[in-house]
């Protein structure tokens, strides 16, 4: 009885290099399990993140398009350039 003690005692005992890879096991089943699941979640959130950067990338470009500023201050720079310089005679 004492030998079966000892014996259950030694089974109970584990290294860490035990401990560790029953550790990876319990890991490795639970990634295996849920693989599926995350890889849908981070399909999702790449295509939301991707619409994202897209939609203010378009939303940028289509109002710079709008802006008429540059145009504005080149009619202007026209119209200065051909009616002259300004001096004190013509002013």
């Amino acid at each position: 009885m004492a030998e079966q003690g000892a014996q259950e005692s030694a089974k109970m005992t584990l290294t860490a290099a035990q401990k560790q890879l029953l550790t990876r096991r319990k890991e490795l089943d639970y990634w295996q399990k849920n693989a599926r699941q995350m890889r849908g979640r981070n399909l999702l959130t790449g295509l939301t993140i991707g619409a994202f950067v897209l939609s203010m990338f378009s939303y940028t470009i289509y109002s710079v398009k709008q802006e008429k500023i540059m145009d504005e201050i080149d009619d202007e720079a026209r119209i200065h350039i051909m009616r002259g310089p300004r001096t004190g005679a013509n002013s």
